[in-house]
């Protein structure tokens, strides 16, 4: 499938640079978003290198279907899960209570993991590209502004990511709400 933004050879590339290791940049909803294989712990450690982050804070999957966030988190009840999948695809990130092989260095020091079904086009055509769930968290250092541009993720890291892809921000101002999953309860709006 291709996105209205970009070439599918483009987007093939990135996803053998994820597939093959490495660290890449690409537009969200709201902000630009680095990303990797989540169950790649030398890159995930890069990322958060990147970022200067607390490994302990746990990280943001994206997917571009629900199915491929199946290999980290566990379902809910029916009706918890009628709601989340409702709020999908959307800048809506959901706390689901982690499987007990979702690597640690992912989900920081909780038992769940923060989880988005995406609806920007590149990120979503990325994921299916890719063929599975991607990192996802705010291409800057931690406690600065996050990036909007391909420009702005130059500038903000000392380390570049190896693979940037261009396009705009678009669905959302604002980096997306996480909601706990179990409770509904806002933890960020």
């Amino acid at each position: 499938m291709r996105s209205a933004f970009l070439p599918s050879q483009r987007l093939r590339h990135v996803a053998r640079v994820i597939a093959g290791g490495g660290v890449v940049a690409y537009p969200t909803e709201a902000v630009f978003g680095l990303g990797c294989d989540p169950w790649n712990g030398d890159a995930v450690a890069r990322i958060l290198s990147m970022k200067r982050r607390d490994a302990a804070k746990g990280l943001i999957l994206i997917a571009s279907d629900p199915s491929q966030l199946d290999p980290f988190v566990l379902s809910l009840d029916a009706d918890r899960m009628a709601e989340i999948r409702a709020s999908w695809p959307g800048p809506n990130t959901w706390l689901l209570p982690a499987r007990s092989q979702t690597p640690r260095w992912l989900t920081g020091r909780f038992d769940t993991l923060a989880v988005r079904v995406t609806a920007h086009p590149i990120a979503a055509a990325l994921c299916r590209i890719y063929g599975g769930a991607v990192v996802s968290t705010s291409a800057n250092q931690a406690g600065r502004h996050p990036a909007r541009t391909a420009l702005q993720v130059r500038l903000a890291l000392d380390e570049p990511p190896d693979a940037i892809l261009a396009g705009p921000c678009v669905g959302s101002d604002q980096p997306s709400c996480i909601r706990d999953g179990r409770t509904g309860r806002m933890l960020r709006p």
